[in-house]
């Protein structure tokens, strides 16, 4: 199925609503300083494997941003990035997932998650810590704890609540040839 802009910028608005309210008012502290168990990117794996990679990149960008303008103390940059990243490394997904036209499968679901694995990597362990090194001159050895609790705790989070989120938007999206007389 083919996203329309206006689809798209939709999708993109209220994902970018949701993500910020989930990321601002869901966040549970973890045991590491400045490091939250994130619900949120559950939301923003269902968005890209629903609506492809620039949907959720720019959601998980725009959330991110507002999350961290909203606490006032300026916008972490890199982590905005980095949560891009991740979504944009979900979105890839969407032609393997095949969630609006496909069952929402066994097969899916291990995809799904090796994507979100892959993408949760990729950001924390990866991306943030680096950019946080270069753009904020951050310690290496918390930068790189950090992410790796972050990655963890969104890996974590994101195979339940992503993969409920998938299972219902699927089982909700009529199929291909369901109106087909048999």
């Amino acid at each position: 199925m083919k996203n329309t802009p206006v689809k798209s910028i939709v999708a993109i608005a209220i994902g970018a609503a949701l993500f910020f309210v989930l990321g601002r008012f869901v966040a549970i502290p973890s045991p590491v300083p400045n490091t939250n168990i994130s619900v949120q990117y559950g939301l923003l794996a269902l968005l890209g494997a629903a609506f492809g990679p620039f949907v959720a990149l720019l959601a998980g960008f725009i959330g991110y941003a507002l999350i961290d303008f909203s606490y006032g103390w300026g916008i972490w940059w890199s982590w905005v990035i980095a949560s891009a990243v991740c979504g944009f490394v979900m979105g890839i997904s969407k032609n393997s997932v095949k969630l609006a036209t496909e069952k929402f499968d066994r097969k899916r679901i291990v995809t799904f998650n090796v994507y979100q694995i892959i993408a949760h990597l990729l950001a924390w362990v990866v991306v943030a810590p680096i950019l946080d090194i270069v753009m904020y001159a951050e310690p290496w050895n918390k930068v790189f704890l950090q992410g790796f609790v972050a990655a963890l705790a969104n890996i974590v989070t994101t195979a339940i609540v992503g993969t409920i989120l998938c299972a219902a938007y699927s089982a909700a999206k009529p199929k291909k040839d369901s109106l087909e007389k048999k």
